[in-house]
């Protein structure tokens, strides 16, 4: 079955420059019209009628959230917005609160000229590509519909109240007598969505904090720091003698780690430590966790020696949800720092991961850098190859003989990863193996056949 990918929205929603096509008011506001229709039509929707919605610290979510609401507030529906929240946060609020939908403006860890759209269910999940392709079909006829008009504008009052009960859900989502006293945390919040919170939330909880970039202008988001820039959040943490240092991403939907001494942690870290934590409480059914294809391969050897394997699945957080749902496990995530714990929520949710590593690290009562020391990497390689056209790469010619051939190579130490971006014309090359120099003659090998072929 070909893969469905819709024209609008890719794999994490709509994206684009705001001011642009299709982030212009026009197109958004009859984006909010569908949105209406196609949730009046839905079986699932059931006569639910509200829709929370909220955004990032870009000076256009306001906006964006402002065109969309009227839409849907003309059309019987009532938005309950949030405000200033991370992703997750709407779509636990979607759950709690039995909304229709959830809309999140949000262009995740992009630059601030960037913004984007994400729709949740009344579940807590992001919609589907099915759903999505489903929406702008009604969209695409409201744009040819010459008798549209818009709605008139209405003012959004943020509900402080719904962001609270879902801070307070973080807190109680902690082991029981969870206290970080005498920990001491670096963060970094991208001045995103997490920088109203993550200060507050770790010093409840009695640690000492130290926090940066958490003055968001409306234009500064992901600017030079965050979790996009983890050299600043491992320099901090150094520097400061922290015992943990986080950093996140715009919307605050993932994190990235630092230990004690200064060394980046990414997401195959985080499920390392996390698995091998909810295996020794007998709180990881089956001893399984769902991890992409470009996680590291030193993670599946490492979590090997616990007796837990891994479940791999195609990448982006939603093939990891879908796959944690399908087969019932209770933990996932990617290399990038969406994590998600299926008994705390529906999606990555960095503040929720970092406060649970905090509480590990406390647990233990160790450096993060030994917990981590059975965990060892295998030099990786990534390459993205340009293209202009995307076939399948099994009918390239010349690159299955070479693809066999570094396969053979690799045997047991390693493994080949060759696939499409979702987002951008680039073919990826991503390979393991037991040295730095070989996996790069391999991957420039593959690589030229591909940009020969289609690039």
């Amino acid at each position: 079955m070909s893969e469905i990918k819709p024209k609008l929205f890719g794999t994490d929603g709509m994206r684009g420059v705001f001011g642009e096509a299709p982030l212009i008011e026009s197109t958004v506001r009859r984006l909010g019209a569908a949105l209406a229709e196609e949730l009046s039509s839905h079986p699932a929707v059931n006569g639910l009628r509200q829709i929370v919605v909220g955004g990032d610290t870009r000076d256009s979510s306001p906006v964006l959230a402002q065109w969309m609401s009227s839409e849907l507030a003309a059309r019987g529906f009532e938005p309950v917005y949030l405000g200033t929240v991370p992703t997750p946060c709407i779509a636990d609020r979607c759950q709690h609160l039995r909304a229709a939908c959830g809309v999140a403006i949000s262009a995740s860890h992009n630059p601030h000229p960037d913004n984007g759209i994400k729709l949740i269910d009344p579940h807590g999940f992001k919609w589907t590509p099915e759903r999505e392709l489903a929406l702008e079909g009604r969209l695409a006829q409201l744009i040819e519909d010459p008798t549209w008009a818009p709605a008139p504008a209405i003012q959004l009052e943020e509900q402080p109240s719904a962001v609270d009960q879902w801070l307070e859900g973080l807190l109680r989502g902690l082991p029981d007598g969870t206290s970080l006293d005498g920990l001491k945390v670096a963060l970094d919040a991208g001045n995103g969505a997490a920088s109203p919170f993550a200060e507050g939330l770790f010093l409840r909880l009695g640690a000492q904090v130290e926090i940066v970039h958490a003055a968001p202008d409306g234009r500064n988001i992901n600017a030079g720091c965050g979790s996009t820039h983890p050299e600043i959040i491992a320099e901090l943490t150094r520097r400061q003698g922290a015992d943990l240092g986080f950093a996140f991403d715009g919307d605050a939907d993932r994190v990235i780690f630092a230990d004690e001494k200064g060394e980046v942690r990414d997401g195959d870290a985080i499920l390392y430590l996390w698995a091998t934590e909810l295996a020794a409480m007998d709180r990881l059914p089956d001893r399984r966790i769902v991890a992409t294809t470009m996680s590291n391969l030193g993670l599946e050897v490492a979590l090997r020696r616990r007796d837990i394997s891994i479940v791999r699945c195609d990448v982006g957080d939603r093939h990891v949800v879908s796959t944690m749902e399908e087969q019932g496990i209770v933990l996932g995530g990617e290399q990038s720092g969406h994590i998600v714990h299926r008994a705390l929520s529906t999606a990555g949710d960095g503040l929720l991961t970092a406060l649970h590593l905090a509480a590990l690290r406390q647990r233990r009562g160790k450096p993060a850098s030994h917990l981590l020391r059975d965990f060892v990497r295998f030099p990786q390689i990534l390459l993205n190859v340009p293209v202009r056209q995307k076939p399948d790469l099994a009918t390239l010619p010349g690159l299955e003989k070479i693809q066999r051939r570094v396969e053979e190579q690799l045997g047991n130490e390693g493994r080949l990863v060759l696939r499409y971006s979702g987002t951008e014309p680039l073919a990826r090359v991503m390979i393991e193996g037991p040295d730095q120099a070989t996996i790069q003659r391999m991957a420039h090998d593959l690589a030229q056949v591909i940009a020969k072929e289609i690039g």
